[in-house]
This record gives structure tokens, C-alpha cells and sequence, in this order.
């Protein structure tokens, strides 16, 4: 393993392709894993790990679900991507439209960070207005607009902005503490907003959701003064309920993005709306998106595998699993002062703070001692996200046998 990474740090920009992987928020050396099956994967000395990161959410049925390939391998025999227009890409549109009927047109993309900038693009495109308003903590994709005050792999790394962000970029941008429906209030009441982006349930400062009231505020605030409501559900979308957190909260954006699980674990974004405002986008209107590797025909056919299968039911098996499963986590990880935060599948271990409703809130826990946790963890052959500002996921995988064996590693440490 460590020859893996002394190899990786040779020839790629810090070791890694994407931050967090680095592992320098919790320090040690990173695991390079080398397959996976099911709610397992192994590393490239053949050490198994239940694992809780699941692609940060994608992987919904397990790691390698056999259905999933047989589907990707019979596409790929066709051929791996075409640059045309394919009826793959007709069909997960709707698909995708049978849970989030609002997103009447939707516009595929090859990753979260996409969507969410080429929706804020077209909301300006369509008030004419260039301020956008954010939520610290939300982490939204490396957009320039987005990366001031935002959560995930920047609070990892201790950076609240980025460089190489304009200021003339920076100050288009307004960020407010999330869940604050006062100053939401106020800010919509005095500035010209073309949106409001926002995730309803948080999931890149550790597992937070937003309070009714929150959301309601945007939304009445946003149709008072004509700016558009963008709900990033990138990782909450078929997370935490069939229809996302919209349809958990009964609040309706003009725009929703999704990731993630939509790709069945292979790279894609989404983003869609009312008609009216979609058909703004080219070749219908003056708002401009393309994408080369856009709806390619294997992250079509994976995740239409994925959403095929997706019913009550499932949802319903799922809760059975994790509700009984966080109830007696909480009950032993609060004797080393730390709670469990969920929404649906989605969880963050805290520790050292209680109540978690905003960045400030989730930045004040105790980072030393999850560092302990997950070294901890993955001692025990449990993988968790090596960042404390991370969610953790259940797969439809994981059984009694893992979450138990996962209860006892948390006891070993109490």
C-alpha cells in the first residue's frame, strides 16, 4: 500500500484525484482499493472493509450489483459512447420524471458540478440578474461562483475559499449561515437574486437537514421577488426518500439537480424544471450547455437499472434496516460523546457537539477525535469517509450480519 502511494504521489497532483482521498485530514497513508462486492470492498492487499462511503452515496444496491453490469457490459458491447443521441438517454429522463414529476425537461450532464453550474447559468440567463445566494457549508461542485464559504473537501483541507476564484466572481456570490430563515429573509427582501441554491438536507458538512421553515422562506421569498429556488439534490436524490428531499418536505423547487445515484455509479449529473424555464436552455433558447460525454449511453443503462428497481418497498426495507441500526449506535457512541445525525440512509458521526443545524454548528465537533474514530474503524476493516465534514450511506447490501459487526467495532471503541 504505501509503495501504491509513493507511486501515485510521482505522477499525479498530490497523490490523488480529488482532495479528500489524500487522507490528510485525518492523516495516515490512503487505502487504494481494488474492487468491491456488495457492502464490501477490498483493498490491493486483499483486506476486506464493510464500507460506508459507497462512492460518497452513488452505489444504492452494493458494489458490483450484478444486475448493474450485466446491463453495462451488454451496453458497452455496443459500443461506449457515440457523441450522437441515443434512446438511453429518453429513457432515464423518464425514468427519472416517474419520482420528480416537476422536472418536467431535464438536461443530463457528466457530473454533479455541472448540473449545478449550468442551472445557475440558466437562472441568470432567465431573471437577467447575476447575484446568486448559497448557504455556508453547501458544497455545490468547484464552480468559481460556488467555492466561497463551502463545505466538503475545503472544510477538509481548512480553506473556506479557493484560490484562483475572482473577486469579481466571489462578490456575485452572498452566503448565509444555513437554516437561518431570518436572513434569508432579509437578503431576498433587499438584493436582486437571480437564485437560491440550496441543498435540503446538507450533505457535505456531515448529514444536516434543513428545517421546514427554512425551505418554505426560500420558497415563498424567491416567488416574491422572481428569483429562481434550485434544490442541489445531487447526493439527497433517492437517498432519503422516492422523489428526494421535495418530496419529503412538500416544497417544490423551479429547479433540481441530481447526481450521483442516477449513474448507478458511473459519472453523471442532471439537472431539470418546468418546461417554460428549460426550453431557455440552446438549441431551444440563449442559454448555452453542451457536453461532449453528456448522457453517455453507459451511465444511461446503469442508472436506469438502478432506478427501475426503486419502489416504496425498497425504501421501506431500507429503513428497517438503518432505523434500528442508528438507534443502538447512538445509545453506545454517546457514552464517548458523540451523536449520529441521519436522514434516510445518510449519516455523520459528531462528536463533541449536539443538534447540528448549520456549518458553525458541525465545524465546532471534535475533528481529533473522529480522526481516532476512523483510523479506529479502518483497523477493524470499516471504511468511513476520511473527513469528519463527510456523510456516511447504507446500501440496500448491507445486512444484519455487517451492521452488527459494525455495532461492535463502535463498542470497541468506547
Amino acid at each position: 500500500m504505501a509503495n501504491a502511494w509513493v507511486e501515485a504521489k510521482k505522477h499525479l497532483v498530490g497523490g490523488v484525484n480529488s482532495p479528500v482521498r489524500a487522507f490528510k485530514a485525518v492523516g495516515g497513508t490512503p487505502v487504494f482499493m481494488a474492487k468491491g462486492r456488495g457492502p464490501f470492498l477490498f483493498d490491493n492487499h486483499g483486506r476486506r472493509y464493510v464500507d460506508y462511503c459507497l462512492s460518497w452515496g452513488a452505489i444504492l444496491f452494493g458494489h458490483a450489483d450484478p444486475q448493474t453490469v450485466r446491463v453495462v457490459q451488454r451496453r458497452a458491447a455496443k459500443g461506449t459512447g457515440f457523441g450522437t443521441a441515443t434512446e438511453c438517454e429518453t429513457a432515464l429522463a423518464r425514468e427519472i420524471k416517474k419520482a420528480f414529476p416537476r422536472m418536467e425537461k431535464i438536461r443530463f450532464t457528466s457530473s454533479g458540478t455541472e448540473a449545478v453550474m449550468s442551472a445557475i447559468r440558466l437562472a441568470r440567463g432567465i431573471t437577467g440578474r447575476s447575484r446568486i445566494l448559497k448557504f455556508e457549508g453547501g458544497y455545490h461542485g468547484h464552480a468559481d461562483s460556488l467555492l466561497v464559504k463551502a463545505g466538503s473537501g475545503l472544510a477538509t483541507l481548512g480553506s473556506p475559499d479557493s484560490d484562483g476564484v475572482p473577486r469579481e466572481i466571489a462578490r456575485l456570490t452572498t452566503v448565509l449561515s444555513y437554516n437561518d430563515a431570518a436572513a434569508a429573509r432579509r437578503v431576498l427582501r433587499k438584493k436582486d437574486v437571480a437564485c437560491v441554491v440550496v441543498e435540503p438536507v446538507a450533505g457535505n458538512m456531515g448529514v444536516v437537514p434543513a428545517s421546514k421553515e427554512f425551505l418554505n422562506t426560500l420558497r415563498d421569498e424567491t416567488r416574491r421577488n422572481g428569483s429562481l429556488l434550485i434544490f442541489d439534490e445531487v447526493i439527497s436524490g433517492y437517498r432519503v426518500a422516492y422523489g428526494g428531499a421535495s418530496h419529503l418536505y412538500g416544497v417544490e423547487p423551479d429547479l433540481t439537480v441530481l447526481g450521483k445515484i442516477i449513474g448507478g455509479g458511473l459519472p453523471v449529473g442532471a439537472f431539470g424544471g418546468r418546461a417554460a424555464l428549460m426550453n431557455v436552455l440552446s438549441p431551444l433558447g440563449k442559454v448555452y450547455q453542451a457536453g461532449t460525454l453528456s448522457g453517455n449511453p453507459l451511465s444511461m443503462a446503469a442508472g436506469l437499472s438502478v432506478l427501475s428497481r426503486l419502489s416504496k418497498k425498497f425504501y421501506e426495507t431500507l429503513d428497517a434496516k438503518t432505523t434500528p441500526f442508528f438507534e443502538r449506535a447512538r445509545e453506545i457512541l454517546a457514552a464517548r460523546g458523540a451523536m449520529i445525525q441521519n436522514a434516510g440512509s445518510m449519516f455523520t458521526v459528531f462528536f463533541g457537539v449536539e443538534g447540528v443545524r448549520s456549518f458553525s454548528d458541525a465545524a465546532r465537533s471534535n475533528k481529533k477525535e473522529y480522526r481516532r474514530f476512523f483510523h479506529h474503524l479502518l483497523r477493524s476493516g470499516v471504511y468511513f469517509p476520511p473527513s469528519a465534514f463527510e456523510s456516511c450511506f447504507v446500501s440496500f447490501s448491507h445486512g444484519d450480519a455487517e451492521l452488527g459487526r459494525t455495532l461492535e467495532v463502535f463498542e470497541k471503541f468506547i
